[in-house]
């Protein structure tokens, strides 16, 4: 009775692949099985000492870090990236935060975290997209993997624009003294996932992982992409 009822729904709301256009199965979401295996996986949830862990060497103390996907230009997963922070496919940023999930789940230290605390963004902007991205890849994550979303530790204290074509240096003075944690939170030896979409710098995390470390936290990192050199 289920099996009939997805299929008349498929029949009357037909959803396609954010890839490819082809009609998708009741059990698909978003991607089709060939595009969903387009997607470049860095497979860095194996490797300690991966090139998204040595990023923040000497600049901030991180127990682990990774991301589940190479971002490129002009790439399926730069496409899906911009739909879900520019046009309002909060669906896709869920997705991917779920397939996330399942790539943590390979890794040998997931059963360290205590939380999940995306990265935040400025009430202007959120204002403007309706939502935080992270936000969505954290709740996606925490759906596969059981660990709680904290969202209100971290906030941000004041607007800067947009990090997008700026160098390290640039970035890092625009996040410099952002970000705040929210007085009465208790961090000391809680293991914190810290969660935002593409690392680019690690200007953004490192600005945050600073605060959470300097509260007690042990901190480490999951990105959506990684936008490597």
């Amino acid at each position: 009775m289920k099996n009939l009822l997805a299929s008349l729904l498929d029949l009357l709301y037909p959803h396609t692949c954010d890839g490819c256009g082809i009609d998708l199965t009741h059990t698909e979401k978003v991607l089709c099985l060939r595009c969903q295996r387009r997607l470049p996986l860095t497979g860095y949830q194996h490797l300690p000492d991966n090139p998204v862990e040595k990023i923040f060497w000497g600049r901030v103390n991180i127990r682990h870090a990774m991301a589940a996907y190479y971002y490129r230009k002009s790439s399926l997963l730069q496409q899906l990236i911009y739909q879900f922070k520019y046009n309002q496919r909060e669906d896709i940023a869920t997705h991917l935060g779920q397939q996330m999930g399942n790539i943590l789940l390979q890794s040998r230290w997931l059963y360290e975290i205590n939380s999940i605390i995306p990265v935040p963004i400025h009430p202007t902007k959120l204002q403007q997209r309706g939502y935080n991205q992270a936000i969505l890849l954290a709740n996606g994550i925490a759906t596969v993997t059981g660990k709680p979303v904290m969202e209100e530790i971290l906030f941000r204290n004041n607007y800067s624009p947009s990090q997008t074509n700026k160098g390290r240096l640039l970035r890092w003075q625009n996040v410099s003294g952002v970000f705040s944690i929210r007085p009465g939170n208790y961090l000391k030896d809680q293991h914190i996932l810290l969660i935002d979409d593409v690392l680019t710098t690690g200007a953004t995390l490192e600005a945050c992982s600073n605060l959470l470390v300097g509260a007690g936290a042990v901190v480490s990192i999951c990105t959506l992409a990684f936008a490597h050199h």
